[in-house]
């Protein structure tokens, strides 16, 4: 099997032993059979671009899905030896006004750009109005990123598949709602300007009062774990 590796090098001599000794071969990204990719910033920077073959995270966020650097050489041995568990995991497109302006594997974020500012967001799900909320900001998940950010801001964590979590972050209200809906959530600001969009932690654009973030399931990636 040939394996390329990417991201932090620091455990990739010991990953490329087990590769050695079980007769696989360590390859660069466009020519392997599975890619290693180890922390946050590589897994992004792999699947975005719609990455065919599939992927072992390691120390890569949180979540049942990624592999912690301990486990790693476990893990890599159970993918070359086909023992590993294959989950076909969505990403978030990202449009404003019709555009294309981001893709997500974890989450999708609008918060306000200054301190204790609060703005209010109209949230529709799958086509059904959900409810407005005023809140710092409002994060979409995938069950890949519902263990993260979601999570702490009081969101489920999802199985592979089920949908997207929307979540409030720090509502301005005693009875906080969170929503899971099956394909789509668009957000619209209703009041304040200059909400900063993120996309995986990388900010992407500001959106103001009465613009609209659509986000939909879109670009599947494979992800391994043993």
């Amino acid at each position: 099997m040939n394996v390329a590796f990417a991201g932090d090098d620091s455990i990739v001599g010991d990953l490329a032993d087990v590769v050695a000794r079980r007769g696989g071969s360590v390859v660069p990204v466009s020519d392997a059979d599975v890619v290693v990719a180890i922390g946050e910033s590589a897994l992004f920077d792999l699947v975005c671009p719609g990455l065919e073959v599939p992927v072992l995270p390691i120390a890569a966020g949180e979540g049942d899905h990624v592999v912690s650097k301990p486990d790693a050489q476990g893990a890599l041995a159970a993918v070359l030896e086909g023992r590993a568990r294959r989950t076909r995991h969505y990403q978030l497109g990202v449009e404003i006004d019709g555009e294309r302006v981001a893709t997500a594997l974890y989450d999708l974020t609008l918060v306000t750009d200054e301190p204790a500012r609060i703005s209010e967001y109209a949230v529709v799900g799958d086509g059904d109005p959900l409810g407005t909320v005023r809140s710092d900001g409002i994060v979409a998940a995938t069950p890949a990123g519902s263990a993260g950010y979601a999570r702490s801001a009081g969101g489920p964590v999802l199985s592979p598949g089920s949908g997207i979590s929307v979540v409030p972050i720090s509502p301005f209200t005693t009875h906080p709602e969170a929503w899971v809906v099956a394909d789509e959530v668009c957000v619209t600001v209703t009041r304040e300007e200059d909400v900063l969009v993120i996309a995986d932690g990388a900010d992407v654009c500001s959106v103001g009062c009465d613009e609209s973030v659509a986000v939909t399931r879109t670009d599947p990636v494979t992800l391994l774990r043993s």
